[in-house]
């Protein structure tokens, strides 16, 4: 369970760097993230942000793969304990944006993701 665990965040984690890489690329889906206070294409400093936020959960998912013993070297802990935060802090921003299509699409992903990322804190 706790492999599977940590595969179904990286792979989630996978879904969440591809939509922030379509919206570093211009997709029109602006509706759907930051707030939804830009929709349509993001502006040029936003799809920096974007492009950097799926780097992050890129990188989150690795640690949590490494934490769950499938990925070497296993990171040190302090980097698990950032990975649980930012799960935790974006699973509540989903959760309580005003963007209503956000919330629905993102809130659910974003909690599971946070229920992964316990589970394999638990061990």
């Amino acid at each position: 369970m706790l492999t599977g665990a940590a595969w179904l965040y990286a792979g989630l984690a996978i879904v969440v760097a591809l939509f922030q890489a379509a919206l570093a690329l211009g997709a029109p889906w602006g509706h759907l993230a930051m707030g939804g206070l830009h929709p349509g294409r993001f502006p040029p400093a936003l799809r920096i942000a974007a492009f950097l936020q799926g780097a992050l959960i890129l990188f989150l998912a690795v640690v949590v793969l490494g934490r769950a013993g499938l990925v070497e070297p296993r990171p040190p802990n302090w980097l698990f304990t950032v990975a649980i935060a930012v799960t935790g802090v974006t699973t509540v921003l989903n959760l309580i944006t005003r963007s209503i299509p956000e919330r629905r699409l993102w809130g659910p992903v974003t909690l599971v993701m946070f229920v992964c990322v316990l589970r394999v804190a638990a061990g």
